[in-house]
């Protein structure tokens, strides 16, 4: 494990604290607005979180993983496979399996997993620092077939001083020999980053670019996600807001992914109306992909910031 993280972020955006009279009624915002929701179109992706311990403790981590929080269990193959079997038997249109956490490679079942899943016909997504836990498990994941099978890693800037400051001295280093390794071994790679408040969303490609370029490797796919503070002050989000901002509700997340978590101490996994929202529990909607196939109201921060306003989407 790398180094602990100082308190402050270089990623953080001053800003006014949130009216503590938001987000307060599922249905009805401060203002007295009906809140606004999405229906669910058809699940194409679907997320397991494997667990939230992480090799790391990073300064802004949404779900605060860190090697000691297990507030989310770790989901072995076999609860995976009632899911698998429900897409299977009823019919659903899911394309894709991801894989976030904690670190997935944490959890000494993945390898096994991302198989099952590969198997199963699946395109599958793996969210990963890749690190020593992926490192660990480098003849396993040779083995594993390349095709439909994609790792996004985590590359919070294209410099190692920014980089490091919010994850540990020495992880840029650590990072990118494990993105060297996933690439020598041919598989599809993709890259979530972030900018600086500082810097134009340009600037931070032309700086990814620059980087790969000089370790004389293409840059992969580069997804540069919103910051998410969910103390930071954000508009609520009403129904006559998808009018006014032009944006479809069919567009959002929740209209075509879910995530199943194990909370910890918990007898069986549930299916979460997001990979974002894993400790909200009017999130939480049940224990089957049919029972989580309702509606969901956007009654959280991170549903204005990231995905109505932000644009932004964990799928591939």
């Amino acid at each position: 494990m790398v180094d602990e993280m100082p308190i402050m972020s270089p990623f953080a955006v001053p800003a006014a604290r949130l009216d503590p009279a938001k987000f307060r009624d599922p249905h009805t915002t401060a203002k007295g607005e009906p809140r606004a929701s999405v229906s669910l179109r058809g699940l194409e992706t679907l997320w397991f979180n494997t667990g939230t311990l992480c090799n790391l403790a990073c300064a802004t981590c949404y779900i605060e993983s860190s090697p000691t929080n297990d507030a989310l269990a770790y989901l072995g193959l076999a609860d995976i496979e009632p899911y698998l079997a429900e897409i299977a038997r009823d019919g659903l249109p899911v394309r894709e399996i991801g894989f976030t956490g904690g670190e997935p490679f944490m959890n000494r079942e993945m390898p096994a997993i991302i198989a099952r899943c590969l198997a199963a016909g699946f395109e599958v997504l793996v969210l990963t620092n890749a690190m020593r836990p992926l490192r660990r498990f480098e003849a396993a994941i040779a083995a594993l077939p390349r095709e439909r099978l994609t790792f996004r890693v985590s590359l919070d800037h294209h410099s190692a001083a920014v980089h490091d400051a919010e994850r540990g001295a020495g992880s840029f280093a650590i990072a990118l020999d494990g993105i060297a390794w996933l690439a020598a071994q041919g598989f599809s790679l993709a890259i979530a980053g972030r900018h600086l408040p500082s810097e134009a969303e340009a600037q931070a490609r032309a700086g990814y670019e620059a980087l790969f370029a000089g370790l004389g490797l293409a840059c992969p796919p580069l997804v540069l996600f919103p910051e998410m503070d969910a103390g930071a002050d954000v508009p609520e989000i009403t129904t006559a807001c998808w009018g006014i901002l032009d944006v479809s509700p069919q567009a959002m997340m929740c209209a075509s992914s879910r995530m199943v978590v194990r909370r910890k101490g918990a007898a069986a996994p549930a299916v979460l109306a997001c990979t974002l929202l894993a400790y909200d529990r009017q999130f939480e909607l049940g224990a089957t992909l049919a029972e989580a196939a309702r509606p969901v109201l956007l009654n959280h921060p991170h549903c204005a910031r990231f995905c109505v306003l932000g644009g932004a989407s964990c799928s591939g």
